[in-house]
């Protein structure tokens, strides 16, 4: 499938979708029209980053003063969204008290059509409630202390030194690697990558020597470090250093890689969900991301700020599907479409060995 054509449909499809919930209603609607006991659905396995939306959400909605008496975690995990997705978009209940984890690689999935979807199947987005960035995480007892010198010893020796992430085989973490590799001037293809269902997942196996580095995101792996897991963060992907607790950890441009990686992490609801009923969630969301106890779960879980509701993340959304098409290109990524029932399935394989 032609990438520009396949990115352009899915912004048509997903920012009309989210146009529509925006302007159907006005931005408020009396509380009783939202239910007060609400489930965060995350898609994938426990302690990885979805999980940590929706413990974001657990930890202020309830105490907010905005109707919320009790938030609830669920877990659908397969193919790192895609199943939690299928579910929400096909099942008869369209719920309104579900709100259900993204992150950049849902949306990567839905630009590049591993997550077909169809104009009545669109998403109802809801917020992007914090920024995240991509790292690469080690064990403590690790020898690495820079991130070249893991990535060509890896290269060196892939049957020893394996690197795990998140998400489907050419998802956003095996891109980072890929380009992180490129700008070393190693060919991606020496090195070994296992997709994992979540970061958690990924963190369990590194913590087991399963897999001996992990590209996952820095707001998790911290978070981890803070509570006590023996692990070591060699680069963040980000264009600074972070505050707090990563004031400390080097960038990836630092060590000579050009390349910043942020990680949008927000809500969606269900397709068949009321657009007034999404409108009065935006701005309940709204309301709860500009009060100081949200602010403080931000730092306490190394988040960093970034509300996002209305324009600004209709504009995030189509960003993020055009940095996942540029990415694409760069690894020389060509996605065909494979007949599976019921829908299509599209199937990205790398032609650019390099």
């Amino acid at each position: 499938m032609n990438l520009d054509r396949a990115v352009t449909r899915f912004a048509r499809i997903f920012c009309l979708s989210l146009a529509t919930a925006l302007t159907a209603l006005p931005l408020a609607l009396p509380a009783q029209d939202l239910p007060d006991r609400i489930d965060c659905l995350v898609p994938a396995q426990p302690q990885g980053g979805f999980d940590m939306t929706c413990q974001l959400l657990a930890e202020t909605l309830p105490s907010a003063g905005l109707g919320i008496t009790a938030v609830t975690r669920s877990y659908l995990p397969g193919g790192v969204g895609a199943a939690a997705y299928s579910a929400v978009s096909h099942g008869a209940d369209a719920r309104a008290d579900q709100l259900i984890a993204f992150a950049d690689g849902s949306i990567y999935n839905l630009a590049l059509g591993q997550m077909p979807a169809t104009s009545d199947q669109a998403p109802q987005w809801v917020a992007v409630l914090a920024r995240d960035y991509g790292a690469v995480v080690v064990r403590g007892d690790a020898s690495w202390q820079g991130l070249e010198a893991l990535m060509r010893e890896a290269a060196q020796d892939p049957h020893r030194i394996g690197f795990g992430g998140g998400g489907l085989l050419w998802g956003p973490d095996r891109m980072r690697l890929s380009l992180t590799a490129r700008a070393y001037g190693i060919p991606s293809g020496n090195l070994r990558f296992l997709a994992f269902e979540g970061s958690g997942s990924c963190l369990e196996a590194l913590s087991a020597g399963f897999v001996q580095a992990c590209l996952n995101d820095a707001a998790a792996a911290q978070t981890a470090i803070d509570q006590g897991t023996d692990l070591r963060i060699l680069a963040v992907y980000a264009p600074t250093r972070l505050p707090g607790a990563l004031s400390d950890t080097p960038t990836a441009r630092e060590q000579g890689v050009p390349l910043d990686w942020p990680v949008a992490r927000g809500v969606y609801l269900a397709p068949g969900v009321d657009p007034a009923i999404t409108a009065a969630w935006q701005a309940r969301i709204g309301a709860l991301m500009h009060t100081p106890a949200y602010a403080a779960a931000l730092a306490r879980l190394n988040l960093q700020p970034d509300p996002l509701t209305g324009d600004a993340l209709r504009a995030a959304i189509a960003g993020i599907a055009t940095t996942a098409q540029a990415h694409a290109r760069a690894l020389g990524l060509v996605c065909t479409p494979q007949p599976l029932w019921p829908q299509r399935q599209i199937t990205c394989v790398r032609t650019d060995p390099t």
